[in-house]
């Protein structure tokens, strides 16, 4: 396999597009990372829509095979490449603990994150309102205590469900969001740091970090 036969299209301030990218990363799969700027509607180019009408990234081609959604394309990469099961688990029960703690991200976390950050950055508002703080952080609750027993969110070891979640959390931290209040969160993302592709994803956290913190009232 040359690395040129998978494509990863990306663009960094993109959470998903870095837990995707990230996964990657940790699972040891060398992808030819192609880079769409959505502020410039890269996405929007005719030759990306065949690929994708959803014109959405991350986008992965694996010789033809197209696919995207962060979390389904870690998935699919981890069963295809992974070296063995350990990122995700072959064993029903523990593979349904990762698959829990992918889809809190999807549908519980991320989306609580972009729903603070996105009219920061694309419609004007410059302050974030008390309900969607206290969701945001009830929701970090959940995070801390799935932190309690375990090492990492879904068990002893790393998962892709570290890998996406990492990306989410890394750029709420880079808006300058309070950790003081979530010690297993803090202990967490320290470890996070060791991952391979940590610093990469580092470096888009702190681009969208960026962008918002640009527009928030301080």
């Amino acid at each position: 396999m040359s690395e040129s036969t998978i494509k990863l299209y990306h663009f960094a301030p993109s959470s998903p597009s870095r837990g995707a990218l990230l996964a990657a990363r940790v699972i040891g799969v060398p992808v030819d990372v192609i880079i769409l700027d959505l502020f410039k509607k890269e996405q929007l180019n005719e030759s990306f829509i065949k690929i994708n009408p959803q014109h959405c990234v991350p986008t992965l081609d694996d010789n033809g095979f197209v696919i995207w959604e962060s979390r389904a394309i870690a998935c699919y990469l981890a069963d295809k490449y992974g070296k063995d099961d350990t990122l995700y688990p072959k064993d029903l029960q523990r593979r349904a603990m990762v698959n829990q703690r992918l889809y809190f991200d999807s549908s519980f976390l991320y989306p609580k994150i972009r729903a603070i950050c996105y009219p920061i950055i694309f419609e004007g508002a410059t302050e974030i309102k008390d309900k969607l703080k206290d969701d945001l952080n009830n929701t970090l609750n959940f995070l801390n205590q799935f932190l309690d027993a375990n090492m990492w969110v879904a068990g002893d070891n790393v998962t892709i469900a570290d890998t996406a979640i990492t990306a989410s959390m890394t750029a709420l931290r880079e808006v300058g969001w309070d950790f003081t209040s979530y010690p297993n969160i803090q202990r967490w993302l320290k470890d996070c740091a060791t991952l391979p592709g940590y610093e990469e994803n580092l470096e888009g956290a702190k681009a969208f970090g960026a962008l918002v913190k640009k527009n928030l009232k301080q």
